[in-house]
């Protein structure tokens, strides 16, 4: 798992200094809007909003900026209609990647996601072509230096969590994806803040990149990510930490 650990850090820690902040934002108030159109504006009831919620708050998007978002997807406020969609394919290397993505034009995006595909030395393929090799999970990662391990991993197993994994800095919690608030809750009521905390993508197998197909491979998910539609970017690539670093 030491790929996924090692991207979901990295991409944490660029989330909380990035200059594109405006484009993060866009992004979370869309996923505000979306869930709260699906499961109502009550996050207490809504457990996708309330992730959504706190994923805001985390990068500190005005409290503002969420109320709008909810009162647009559940109809008080106008709003877009967004259609949720997902696309698969392969980067270099044979890397699996999946795109997530919310739209209000579903021809643009998809020309828009072949087009970085291609241009990055990947291609698009069909519904259903890599996302058996992912299983949805609750995530969390947790620096060594933040807790002692047998005291993070009793509050994370007691709470739900089906397994924990130690590697180079971190511990990595892994839980099913109904059980993902109750872990992290737990593990915050225990006074532990994780660097990481999402319901995310796992792949069950990685594949290693080093050298220029390394490089090719995280532009081409920066450039998906960095596309207004394009919600989450999955892929099972392992990359030396200072490839990821240095981009």
């Amino acid at each position: 798992m030491s790929g996924h650990s090692k991207w979901a850090t990295t991409k944490h820690k660029k989330a909380a200094t990035d200059a594109k902040r405006g484009k993060i934002f866009t992004k979370l108030a869309k996923e505000i809007t979306v869930a709260a159109k699906l499961g109502g504006g009550d996050p207490g009831g809504n457990p996708r909003l309330r992730t959504a919620i706190a994923k805001a708050k985390g990068v500190s998007l005005p409290a503002e900026n969420i109320k709008r978002a909810i009162q647009k997807g559940t109809g008080e406020l106008p709003g877009v209609s967004y259609e949720e969609i997902m696309y698969e394919g392969y980067g270099p290397g044979g890397v699996a990647v999946i795109a997530e993505v919310m739209t209000d034009n579903r021809n643009r995006t998809v020309s828009e996601v072949r087009n970085i595909f291609s241009k990055a030395g990947g291609n698009m393929g069909e519904a259903g072509c890599v996302s058996w090799m992912f299983h949805k999970k609750g995530y969390l990662v947790v620096n060594h230096s933040k807790v002692d391990e047998d005291k993070l991993m009793s509050l994370a197993l007691d709470a739900g969590a089906e397994d924990m994994q130690t590697e180079d800095e971190n511990y990595v919690i892994t839980t099913p994806p109904n059980d993902f608030e109750k872990v992290k809750k737990a593990l915050e009521d225990g006074g532990v803040v994780p660097e990481v905390a999402e319901i995310t993508m796992v792949p069950q197998t990685y594949v290693k990149l080093d050298g220029k197909e390394a490089q090719q491979m995280l532009r081409l998910v920066e450039t998906l990510e960095d596309n207004d539609d394009v919600q989450n970017v999955y892929a099972n690539f392992d990359i030396p930490e200072e490839i990821m670093n240095a981009e």
